[in-house]
């Protein structure tokens, strides 16, 4: 079967629209259908009803979605698994969160080399939803990321939290923080709905951006406020350029280590979990 097949598949479950899976898949409509039929076929079953009122799949596509999960992820992990670097026993990817990598990478990654001394690893910094998407697909082992994205094929653990706080150029108190010059954050939805619930003043700020490094190159460009990591800040306020704005609330991230469902009982999967708990002080 070719994997195409699962992944238009899969695609179409989640768009119901021949349309818009053809945009996403950058394919035509017609290929989108040929697809689809011709996995009919193989299976012999009709997958999907289409009407004006739109594509939904059957119950035999329902029933047939777990299994097309399990397929692809497999499929994409037996890949992975054959391409192993120079004389390594497995290959083992992961996914950080980009805040994550900036702080941690070092250290983590010399730890999980001494817990699986036999793996090469393949390490990329990331956003949580494409971590995501990659663990379902196979294309990840494990991911240490801000927002979950609920899957029943996806298993996650809160590992810790990560602090940011407010610098300024030109101050230390709260309440003389201008909006206008105010650099705004929102390193996940969590941490945005929660930077305009306890700073309602500054939530119309004129820039926003997602990673801590970012917030820090605009303001030492422009000037300014803004969260950024506490490390960050803290070699911030060295150069004597920044203060810490003390009446600032600390804004604190939740941290969570991701995998497939499948590997939550993994003995490699245990040990890399460990490790991201250990360097954040969980138990």
């Amino acid at each position: 079967m070719q994997i195409e097949l699962l992944e238009t598949f899969l695609d179409l479950v989640e768009t119901r629209s021949f349309n818009r899976s053809a945009e996403r898949l950058g394919v035509t409509q017609s290929t989108v259908s040929a697809r689809i039929a011709a996995l009919e076929t193989a299976l012999g079953a009709r997958l999907f009803d289409r009407s004006r009122a739109g594509t939904e799949p059957t119950m035999e596509g329902r029933r047939f979605e777990p299994h097309a999960r399990s397929l692809r992820h497999e499929w994409n992990e037996a890949r992975r698994r054959i391409r192993v670097p120079g004389e390594a026993a497995h290959l083992v990817r992961l996914g950080i969160q980009n805040d994550l990598a900036a702080q941690h990478i070092g250290e983590w990654v010399a730890d999980f080399r001494r817990a699986i001394p036999d793996a090469a690893f393949y390490i990329e910094p990331d956003y949580s939803t494409q971590m995501c998407a990659d663990l379902l697909t196979g294309l990840q082992d494990f991911a240490v990321m801000f927002a979950p994205k609920p899957h029943p094929d996806l298993h996650f653990t809160n590992v810790g939290e990560l602090p940011y706080v407010m610098v300024s150029s030109h101050t230390d108190r709260r309440a003389e923080v201008a909006p206008d010059s105010f650099v705004f954050a929102h390193f996940s939805n969590a941490f945005e709905a929660m930077h305009r619930e306890l700073l309602p003043e500054l939530a119309g700020a004129p820039v926003s951006v997602g990673q801590s490094a970012t917030v820090a190159a605009l303001l030492n460009a422009m000037g300014g406020a803004g969260y950024v990591l506490e490390k960050t800040a803290q070699q911030m306020i060295a150069t004597g350029r920044f203060r810490l704005v003390v009446d600032a609330p600390v804004l604190r991230q939740p941290v969570y280590a991701a995998m497939h469902l499948r590997h939550r009982i993994s003995p490699m999967h245990r040990r890399l979990l460990r490790i991201v708990q250990r360097h954040f002080g969980a138990r």
